[in-house]
């Protein structure tokens, strides 16, 4: 599996670390206060004001909920075929789906974060027009048990919007729970933002929460850069993570090696 010395070119990968010291920063308590700070701001997100005045909720995305479920796309109408892939991250296995058309081209960890990447043939991570990424925080849950996915969303949505307030937009498209995870899933959106090299940049992101760790798996795509927010077709979206699952993770058996039958058989 590829591997370098040299960071990826991927801004999501930041705005995850971003929302990684958001959490070891301070109290839970104080990143949620400052997750309300930012999105109450006139302008930014897409919010329901009926949402906001929850005090359970994190972040204003205009909820979905079952897009998964009810999407018609089927795995072979998005991806075409696919392949398990599974591996070892910090504390956990962690299974899903990727076409076999995408390739690895990056894996690195650095730290309490890891991250690998996918990019469809002759591209590269500077240079793509879709990308999966599987990324991992160790110790997420262990540190901040009552930390929720929908609340590290709300950190990398945040910083999304930092980078393009004038052309962002959010929408969540499923929380709950998804193989006995907690899982929540956002469709967060730049249509144009320095950081993606000009172009406008739409990533489906499922953020899951295991037994210690974080755990994030994305499908993007680039394209032109245009200074209003994308329209967000939330089926198309949904239908692009429903071809990447099922999203599992497992226990580590100690001594077992790939290809795990002990997560992949069950």
């Amino acid at each position: 599996m590829p591997r370098s010395s040299a960071s990826s070119f991927s801004f999501r990968m930041f705005f995850i670390k971003v929302a990684m010291l958001a959490f070891d920063a301070g109290s839970f308590k104080r990143f949620l206060s400052a997750m309300f700070a930012v999105i109450n701001k006139e302008g930014y997100m897409r919010l329901s004001r009926s949402v906001l005045a929850l005090a359970s909720s994190l972040v204003a995305f205009s909820l979905s909920i079952g897009a998964l479920a009810q999407t018609r796309n089927s795995l072979t109408d998005i991806a075409g075929h696919s392949v398990g892939a599974i591996a070892p991250i910090f504390s956990q296995l962690v299974y899903f789906h990727t076409p076999t058309h995408f390739v690895s081209v990056f894996e690195d960890t650095h730290g309490d974060s890891y991250i690998q990447e996918w990019v469809l043939p002759g591209e590269s991570v500077s240079n793509w027009t879709q990308m999966l990424t599987v990324t991992g925080a160790r110790d997420v849950s262990t540190k901040h048990p009552d930390a929720t996915p929908k609340a590290f969303a709300s950190g990398i949505a945040g910083g999304f919007q930092r980078a393009c307030p004038t052309s962002f937009v959010a929408k969540g498209i499923y929380e709950g729970q998804l193989n006995a995870l907690d899982t929540f899933i956002m469709v967060v959106s730049c249509g144009n933002a320095a950081a993606s090299a000009g172009h406008s940049e739409t990533a489906v992101i499922a953020v899951v929460k295991g037994e210690k760790d974080f755990y994030t798996l994305q499908w993007s795509q680039r394209g032109n850069a245009t200074p209003a927010p994308l329209d967000i077709d939330v089926n198309m979206w949904a239908g692009r993570m429903k071809a990447l699952m099922p999203l599992k993770l497992c226990s580590i058996v100690p001594g077992e090696q790939a290809p795990y039958p002990s997560c992949v058989g069950n």
